[in-house]
């Protein structure tokens, strides 16, 4: 080899060490700079969105983590980094962003029933949550310094499926849990959270259904209401238990602060309705008909098995709330709705 080749082959490797040296310094920045942070998966969902809007506004350093983190930094403009979500990765690369977290809030999920059920529709569904919150879990307890909460989202499926709002006792957060699909991907999702090391206080966040005109059950009834062709979903005798995006994202911000939030949280307003009790006051707040019920056979056609829990409900109440004086922003139903119309949220 001669002596020209055997100096440019050193330089090239001194100059390659000087950059790996150097991406590795980067790369401890990125990891140790931030702290008091909170991070926020699912952060471009309707619930997730709100959270992170307001928090932003209020200067706290936001992390998104997103499953499209490009489009998530123009949903999101100032948050103060985007990492991109991918529920299969294990290998606790997420750990540096967590690391020195305030708090870590998470929301991912596929979307339950929006589509036909097939079987590929509930395996996304359930790994999308549980094999995420098992590899979420992994890098919170890999990172050097661990978020002091963790705020994890559930559902009130959790307890199963009732078809008959006045034939159902009211459940809280010591009722048993269903035996139904749903409630299945609800238990494995909450046990995979529950894997956190013990220093970080665990929030399970048990949503009903949370009311927005930008999305979920209200965004989908609105359509058919303003053409005059609205009514109940199903038989009418379902129990909806809902709750005001207002007060979805004001609980999980006192869960953020408040040590006294530990365990099950039952976010649901405090007083679950009947479907066809939903539907009339949805109808007087749009001053329109509420005469078109949607039957269960239609369901079956557009959703597959999905229709069985389109169908049904769960009257739930908010014990852990009550026992912990929150005051609910939107308390009556027919206001709820008023407000979320009015001002479009």
């Amino acid at each position: 080899m001669s002596l020209g080749i055997i100096i440019r082959t050193w330089r090239f490797v001194n100059k390659y060490s000087q950059i790996h040296v150097l991406r590795n310094l980067l790369t401890a920045k990125t990891r140790f700079a931030m702290e008091g942070h909170v991070v926020i998966t699912g952060a471009t969902g309707v619930i997730g969105s709100e959270l992170a809007h307001q928090l932003i506004a209020e200067g706290e350093e936001v992390v998104v983590f997103s499953r499209f983190s490009q489009s998530a930094s123009s949903k999101l403009p100032g948050a103060a980094a985007y990492v991109t979500w991918n529920y299969n990765d294990a290998d606790g690369r997420w750990a540096q962003y967590i690391s020195g977290a305030k708090a870590v809030v998470h929301l991912a999920g596929k979307p339950l029933l929006q589509g036909r059920w097939t079987e590929g529709h509930k395996v996304e569904c359930y790994n999308s949550r549980v094999v995420g919150t098992k590899n979420l879990v992994k890098a919170i307890n890999a990172a050097e310094r661990k978020p002091g909460v963790f705020l994890s989202a559930s559902a009130i499926g959790y307890y199963g499926a009732f078809e008959n709002c006045d034939d159902t006792d009211e459940l809280d957060e010591k009722a048993d849990a269903g035996d139904d699909f749903l409630a299945k991907i609800c238990i494995d999702w909450e046990n995979a959270a529950r894997e956190v090391a013990d220093s970080v206080r665990l929030v399970l966040l048990r949503t009903g259904i949370v009311l927005s005109t930008r999305g979920g059950m209200l965004q989908q009834m609105l359509f058919p209401f303003n053409l005059f062709l609205g009514g109940p979903v199903g038989s009418g005798s379902q129990c909806i238990s809902w709750i005001h995006i207002d007060d979805e994202v004001a609980v999980i911000r006192k869960a953020l602060e408040d040590s006294s939030f530990k365990g099950p949280v039952n976010l649901v307003g405090p007083r679950p309705v009947s479907m066809k009790e939903f539907a009339e006051d949805l109808g007087a707040v749009l001053t329109r008909p509420s005469l078109v019920p949607v039957p269960k056979f239609a369901l079956q056609i557009l959703m597959g098995e999905g229709a069985e829990y389109a169908a049904k409900g769960q009257k739930v109440i908010p014990s852990f709330l009550n026992e912990h004086d929150y005051r609910f922003a939107h308390p009556s139903l027919r206001e709820a709705l008023a407000d979320l119309v009015e001002h479009n949220k």
